[in-house]
């Protein structure tokens, strides 16, 4: 660690400093006010926050959270599930794809919610202590060097030099993934009983037939599905398409009866880890000013025209796990992060309202926490 210039002085100069009198005691400055407090109205059990370290895994971090969530809410004994099995099994399944599609789709380690689902509807799941997903021993998430051994191995597949591909190609790919994550058991262990990936994720009970993903742009017609064009929905998922009150009633309504939600979104400079808010500043901001207040209104059009630029892309997977409001009453979701416990909440922030509607790309929530009269629109 590189020290301090306020630590390294000299011999003399702290003999110097011993020698002069005492100045007079300064008064003491009173600490600024926050900008921001809130009170939060709704807040949902969780599991603790968590670390996605140096990797690209957050859309597996926050879908799993969910799902956690989801298990506490039906009564579950809480459980820890294993984030970097998902992680392992849609690497597979994205390979696949890229080499199918002679390398026209997106292929690394980002991801999209409907892949845990995905995952898990296919693969069965583990817990996490029975699958950490960290073969190497490293301290923390370290995935740089995997993510590049991954796609250099897809890429030298994908050139073909023996002018066919063999048998094994998806073998010596698998073996890669499970050299740094781990080989998956067959069987395993669990408070006294043996489970495999599939009978563990019936035990469950989650219905997976429950979630589905929603979004809102002006681009298709509403209350029609249609496939989002973000480069990491590589299966081509498909999402719901609501007016744009109507996806922050979906969010507000789901956390006000008891479901949590997965939130996909861009991490725009509105978006303030340091101080755990996120807001939409103004067209005039000074890059420095947090309050309450400052926010324009969102509209379908800006909305619409920040994708259509690139403005909004799919940065990051959170998780909204209550509501809360600000000191001059306006609306924010408590978000649970994967950055770990490094800000003054703690590892959460406060989004507001007008971010959630200029920022998503999608949420994933449990169809019985939309509004009645939208689930009939959508027919769901």
């Amino acid at each position: 660690m590189k020290k301090s210039k306020y630590f390294q002085f000299t011999l003399i100069g702290a003999v110097a400093l011993i020698l002069l009198p005492a100045p007079a005691q300064a008064k003491k400055k009173k600490a600024p006010e926050p900008p921001y407090k809130f009170t939060i109205e709704v807040e949902h059990p969780r599991t603790a926050i968590k670390s996605q370290g140096s990797s690209s895994t957050c859309w597996s971090y926050s879908t799993t959270s969910m799902l956690e969530s989801e298990l506490i809410r039906l009564g579950k004994p809480e459980v820890e599930l294993s984030v970097m099995y998902t992680v392992r099994n849609t690497y597979i399944d994205k390979v696949e794809q890229y080499i199918r599609w002679n390398g026209k789709v997106e292929f690394g380690p980002g991801g999209a919610c409907h892949d845990v689902i995905n995952s898990i509807r296919d693969n069965g799941i583990l817990p996490w202590i029975d699958y950490p997903g960290n073969e190497i021993k490293e301290k923390g998430v370290i995935h740089n060097e995997m993510d590049a051994v991954l796609k250099g191995y897809a890429d030298g597949i994908l050139k073909n030099p023996n002018g066919k591909l063999s048998p094994v190609w998806l073998l010596g790919f698998t073996n890669l993934v499970d050299a740094y994550l781990g080989e998956v058991p067959e069987n395993f262990e669990y408070k006294g009983t043996s489970y495999t990936p599939a009978t563990f994720a019936s035990s469950l009970g989650l219905n997976l037939d429950d979630y589905v993903e929603v979004s809102s742009f002006t681009h298709h017609p509403y209350y029609e599905s249609f496939v989002l064009e973000v480069p990491d929905n590589f299966t081509r998922g498909s999402v719901y398409n609501v007016t744009l009150d109507e996806l922050d009633q979906i969010v507000e309504n789901s956390l006000r009866t008891g479901y949590t939600v997965a939130w996909a979104a861009d991490l725009e400079k509105g978006f303030n880890y340091g101080i755990g808010v996120a807001v939409v500043p103004p067209d005039t901001w000074d890059g420095k000013t947090f309050k309450p207040g400052m926010e324009p209104a969102i509209t379908p059009e800006r909305r619409q025209m920040e994708f259509d630029n690139y403005q909004t892309t799919d940065d990051h997977g959170m998780h909204l796990v209550g509501i809360a409001k600000d000191q001059a009453g306006n609306k924010y979701y408590f978000e649970k992060n994967s950055w770990g416990p490094g800000n003054p909440y703690k590892g959460y922030s406060y989004i507001s309202s007008n971010y959630l509607k200029l920022k998503t790309t999608c949420v994933l929530v449990n169809k019985n926490g939309i509004p009645a009269g939208i689930r009939q629109k959508l027919g769901i």
